[in-house]
């Protein structure tokens, strides 16, 4: 396993993995790898000669108040991991090489990012975006896996491949959660034993809007206000959004034709959690 530093140097390697007819998979991350992410990295390898994961901890997309300097960080623990998912390059650039003095260049999925996530914390999918962007034209994947945690960040990055002529294919992973149904996140580790007995509460929501779907309920508000009775009901969780909202355009629907997607955001405690299903038959 490669570990690469340089901007330049990955370019290279891209370059001649490309030139020799080799597929190349792709991982983005922030690093503090879980379950989730290695779920992430074996897709890549289904699909791929080489498996890239990129671990950055991208400080564009983090807000003034949010927590770019506590985000969980070890990196000789995520080297570990990824050896033994046999990960070919890790690609680790620090934040004065891919924001260079001087940097002023973004990339707005416009609309899409207004939604959801997006109301509350403003310019973030800027900066996802962004870095995405910057981190094709590095690695150049044929393939980049995604979770659908964060399904907003997949469909705006599956957005701007369409729309910009991308040469790769976003390739999406069902949410991984552990055994009592908590989605896995890195921000997980904030949360005390107390508070992630709280946040069962969310998986909780899902199931019952999940099976009142299945029951012929196609009413959001009633759909919504059954979520937001569910989780208030549970002290200490504080509601960011509760969305049903259409599955490409993430517009709010007032009537659910065939299926939605309910997401959720809440702080429980200090950490801000998010979460999502499609409400199908």
């Amino acid at each position: 396993m490669k570990i690469i530093n340089s901007i330049y140097e990955m370019q290279k390697q891209a370059e001649a993995l490309r030139a020799s007819k080799k597929i190349i998979g792709f991982v983005p991350t922030m690093g503090y790898l879980h379950e989730g992410h290695l779920s992430l990295v074996r897709k890549a390898r289904e699909l791929s000669d080489i498996v890239v994961v990129s671990i950055f901890v991208n400080p564009t997309q983090f807000g003034p108040n949010e927590d770019l300097d506590r985000y969980p960080r070890d990196f000789e623990r995520d080297r570990k991991l990824l050896e033994q998912e046999n990960t070919d390059i890790i690609f680790y650039p620090e934040a004065k090489d891919m924001y260079p003095e001087g940097f002023c260049t973004y990339v707005q999925v416009r609309g899409m990012e207004d939604f959801l996530c997006g109301k509350s914390r403003k310019g973030h999918f800027i900066g996802v975006a962004m870095v995405v962007i910057k981190l094709f034209n590095i690695v150049k994947p044929h393939y980049a896996v995604f979770g659908l945690k964060d399904y907003q960040q997949f469909k705006i990055i599956e957005r701007m491949v369409k729309d910009l002529n991308m040469d790769l294919e976003v390739i999406p992973y069902p949410t991984v959660r552990e055994k009592d149904g908590l989605a896995l996140s890195s921000r997980n580790t904030y949360l005390s034993e107390e508070e992630r007995k709280k946040a069962l509460i969310i998986y909780e929501s899902i199931k019952t809007l999940k099976e009142m779907f299945k029951k012929g309920i196609r009413d959001p508000n009633a759909l919504k206000q059954r979520a937001k009775e569910m989780l208030e009901s549970e002290g200490g969780v504080i509601i960011d959004y509760i969305s049903i909202c259409d599955t490409e355009t993430l517009e709010e629907l007032t009537i659910i034709k065939d299926k939605a997607l309910y997401a959720i955001a809440c702080f429980v405690g200090k950490t801000r959690l998010i979460d999502n299903s499609i409400l199908e038959v």
